[in-house]
């Protein structure tokens, strides 16, 4: 088989543009107990009136349309215009008039210094190459004592299995960067400048069933025959610790973390 190199942007781009529907209707992605945590901590430290909130790597728009009903404006921003399309429809759909869009890269974000009371991404930072670069700009359009959400699948703290998940993750998908475990996130937003709320932080364990999981991505057929051929060869203490079913599905952590940006 031959495949043609274009640069990491372009992949994502290929890969999310004709799969907005999918993630759109993926339970994985449209339901959650993070959602109602995001909401909870909106609800707590934003205010409803005046707020403005960036959801950056906004995918489908599922965290824009949770934290709509809690503040003045979400503006979602992502690079795939098929998920932006699929956003602003669902809105229109949802009743939500306070959800606009706009096409941006994490490190490149259209907006002035301390415009957003919050910023928040989910289920997306695992994508960046230059995720200290979009922290910067996460930190820079946020007001001063503004806050930040941050939502993904974490990596593990253990090197064998974090290395068995991550080599699921990128056979899986070719536009996966890393999950970063929670130390590591900690590390990262210290380095770009905020203080992690660490009362806030919260995790859950979600299970990703193998066929939807690989669907969803449109995984060829020789690379998910390489995912069952890694997941049967592993450790005990991989399929253990990720729990590895018969059938393929596993299960990851959803890590959720709230940090401050200085007054």
């Amino acid at each position: 088989m031959t495949t043609t190199a274009v640069p990491h942007q372009q992949t994502i781009q290929q890969q999310f543009d004709a799969q907005a529907q999918a993630y759109l209707g993926s339970a994985v992605h449209a339901q959650g107990p993070d959602l109602a945590h995001a909401r909870q901590l909106a609800a707590q430290h934003l205010p409803a009136a005046t707020a403005r909130v960036l959801d950056v790597g906004c995918g489908a728009g599922h965290l824009s349309f949770a934290l709509a009903s809690q503040v003045k404006q979400v503006t979602a921003v992502d690079p795939s215009p098929g998920m932006l399309d699929t956003v602003r429809q669902a809105a229109q759909a949802r009743g939500l008039g306070n959800i606009d869009t706009a096409q941006a890269q994490a490190d490149r974000l259209p907006f002035d210094d301390g415009h957003f009371c919050a910023v928040a991404t989910r289920y997306s930072a695992h994508h960046w190459t230059a995720l200290k670069a979009s922290l910067r700009e996460m930190h820079r359009v946020l007001k001063p004592g503004g806050y930040l959400l941050v939502i993904d699948i974490l990596g593990e703290e253990d090197a064998l299995v974090d290395t068995h998940l991550q080599a699921m993750e990128l056979l899986r998908d070719r536009s996966h960067v890393r999950n970063r475990a929670l130390s590591q996130w900690h590390a990262l937003l210290t380095q770009t400048g905020f203080d992690v709320q660490a009362q806030a932080q919260a995790q859950w364990p979600v299970r990703l069933e193998f066929a939807s999981w690989v669907a969803r991505m449109r995984t060829p057929a020789l690379h998910v025959d390489a995912l069952r051929a890694l997941q049967q060869g592993a450790p005990d203490e991989v399929r253990q610790a990720l729990a590895i079913e018969p059938d393929g599905s596993f299960t990851a952590q959803t890590g959720l973390l709230w940090a401050q940006k200085p007054r």
